[in-house]
């Protein structure tokens, strides 16, 4: 009997298996990253992986070991260790957390808006949530101080209560579809405010640049301002059809006599259809951006420009992670 032929050392497993360099492979590489699947794992199987990717990237390749298996061990890999510090990820705080977490969040959010003491205990679940997302999947490999910590989840607690309560008191004499959205305009403004604050270090010090090949070139804010749009434009999209379909299909079986009779389906329902957003959501508004962004040289800062020019004349674009 013959052996399979032994893989080559030369695939590149450092980079998503798809092209990202357009929406079609870059929303494959993040159906596999968000996959709810993933969370259980064993540790036993995590382990396993992560001596499969690290043989492999230091050139041992294990016989028998087929192309499907690596690149399986490589998702496997980076849907639970941290691709700047190689640490393992607090399982919340995981992509693969996303959708049942934020599924059961949203669901009890969007069920849960009519009174003040509900709106509080919700909003600030939600932003406790986002605030082991952010820390989890921050970029660099900078570590973060529990004060920074702190006044980020604070101010973005406050704000996303402050929102849903200001809104809430407006909302009092609309129509109840109205109502409904509340929720949604919370959580998008305490994006804006918890990310730039989750990740303030990156906007103040800069993240880490990189040519194409992956070396280094100095710490950038002019990128990390990118980064840190694009995540929240990102977040606040994963956010939209989850918030913004439910509500009007809820709104209509309301009237039915179906939901009467059963109030308590009520909140399982809101679940399920969020869940059902959501699992195509966050991959396709993962996917919006690069995860590996890029910008011209001539729009860094002037001091970082001048050192890089100084490396390297040539060069027109830096890469960076942006972080998710």
């Amino acid at each position: 009997q013959k052996m399979p032929p032994s893989l080559p050392a030369t695939i590149n497993i450092r980079e998503p298996r798809w092209d990202q360099s357009t929406f079609q492979g870059r929303a494959k590489h993040f159906f596999m990253v968000t996959d709810p699947r993933n969370l259980l794992l064993s540790g036993a199987t995590l382990e396993e992986a992560r001596r499969v990717v690290e043989d492999y990237r230091a050139g041992t390749v294990p016989p028998g070991l087929t192309e499907d298996q690596l690149w399986r061990a490589k998702y496997i890999y980076d849907s639970a260790f941290h691709p700047d510090t190689g640490e393992k990820m607090f399982i919340i705080g995981r992509m693969s957390a996303q959708v049942p977490m934020n599924m059961t969040i949203t669901g009890c959010m969007l069920t849960f808006y009519r009174t003040t003491p509900a709106v509080l205990f919700w909003q600030w679940v939600n932003q406790s949530f986002n605030a082991i997302v952010n820390y989890t999947n921050r970029s660099g490999d900078a570590p973060i101080t529990a004060s920074q910590l702190g006044t980020a989840y604070v101010s973005a607690t406050t704000g996303a209560v402050v929102t849903a309560l200001g809104l809430k008191s407006l909302t009092k004499h609309l129509p109840a579809i109205v109502g409904r959205y509340v929720p949604f305009a919370a959580v998008a403004a305490a994006n804006c405010i918890n990310i730039p604050l989750m990740r303030q270090r990156e906007l103040k010090l800069g993240i880490p640049v990189t040519d194409e090949n992956g070396n280094r070139l100095g710490e950038s804010t002019a990128a990390a301002q990118k980064a840190i749009f694009q995540v929240v434009v990102s977040r606040i999209g994963m956010a939209v059809p989850a918030m913004a379909i439910p509500p009007v299909i809820m709104n209509a079986l309301e009237k039915r006599a179906f939901l009467k009779r059963y109030p308590y389906l009520n909140a399982p329902l809101q679940v399920g259809l969020v869940g059902l957003c959501l699992v195509f959501a966050t991959p396709l508004c993962c996917a919006l951006f690069p995860q590996k962004s890029s910008m011209p040289v001539s729009r860094l800062e002037p001091e970082v420009q001048a050192r890089i020019r100084e490396k390297d004349p040539w060069l027109e674009t830096v890469y960076f992670n942006k972080g998710l």
